[in-house]
């Protein structure tokens, strides 16, 4: 008979997601030091922009001035100034232009010309108000513009940084995790049938499991394949995409695509969870674990090698 993942009491989902939700909100409190990096690189890039395209006057909002700017890697403050500010790749599909990169931009004078005439429909009007009448700003109106540029741009940069590194954080802490356990990680693989991927003592990152891309995936002592979902959730609210619309999901086709006797959904949680969530997607045949505790996913995988 093959060994089951750990079905959780209601008590002891809700003791876990306290745990998790603790070390996140520590997590964030100790984010000021980032915030503050972010703040001062992204100040250093609206300082150089100003100063490139002459406070944004006539004199400096010029082809030649903008060339200059993303030249000098400016592009991204150039984006910022629009309000809202855009992405490269709209900016590049509005201004009807093949490539913004420096140096295309540089010797095709055309389509530096469409992307200037962009930036100067999308700037921000309430961030430099001085636009309307062509003057220079007041010292006040420029200050008051670089502050909330570069607040908009550290903002941003610091939620990117979040979504990103909280996935690969996790990530990393399973795969690392694992390697205590002498398992080793194999290159990523399409796995169409459970002989595919890894073997015993293996596992994979970023595989496609059937239809459906698993973030770790790894070989049981007794041949099933555990899919393993790592996910991090920043309130309740969203732990019902992360959990129920997402791994759940993928648990429920892996279960119809292999059988409950090939593969063991799971998922390694970090964040704030809604415990209603958590028993719903434990319902559903995701097994759960916790990155705060991840010897109970060691616990499991070594009672797969007893049956």
């Amino acid at each position: 008979m093959t060994a089951s993942p750990r079905v959780w009491s209601t008590s002891e989902l809700d003791a876990d997601a306290k745990i998790a939700e603790g070390i996140f909100r520590a997590d964030r409190l100790a984010a000021s030091d980032a915030w503050e990096t972010h703040y001062v690189g992204a100040r250093a890039k609206f300082d150089a922009l100003f100063e490139t395209l002459a406070n944004l006057t006539p004199s400096g909002m010029t082809a030649p001035k903008v060339a200059e700017a993303y030249g000098v890697g400016l592009g991204e403050a150039l984006r910022y100034l629009a309000g809202p500010p855009i992405s490269d790749d709209d900016l590049q599909v509005i201004a009807d232009v093949d490539s913004i990169a420096p140096g295309v931009l540089r010797r095709d004078t055309v389509a530096l010309r469409k992307v200037l005439d962009v930036i100067e429909h999308v700037i921000d009007p309430h961030r430099f108000p001085w636009l309307k009448s062509g003057t220079d700003p007041t010292p006040e109106q420029r200050d008051a513009a670089l502050m909330a540029s570069s607040v908009l741009l550290a903002a941003q940069r610091i939620a990117t940084e979040r979504r990103n590194d909280g996935k690969e954080a996790q990530e990393t802490k399973v795969k690392d995790y694992l390697r205590t356990l002498n398992f080793t990680e194999v290159p990523t693989t399409r796995i169409d049938t459970l002989l595919h991927g890894p073997q015993a003592m293996q596992f994979c990152a970023e595989c496609q499991l059937g239809e459906r891309k698993a973030d770790v995936v790894v070989r049981l002592h007794d041949t099933r394949l555990m899919a393993v979902e790592c996910k991090v959730s920043n309130s309740r609210t969203n732990s019902i995409k992360r959990l129920n619309n997402d791994a759940a999901v993928k648990a429920e086709y892996w279960l119809r695509q292999f059988g409950v006797r090939q593969v063991v959904p799971a998922a390694a949680l970090a964040g704030v969870f809604k415990l209603l969530n958590l028993e719903q997607a434990q319902q559903r045949g995701l097994a759960l674990f916790w990155t705060h505790d991840l010897d109970k996913l060691g616990e499991f995988i070594a009672s797969t090698a007893t049956q």
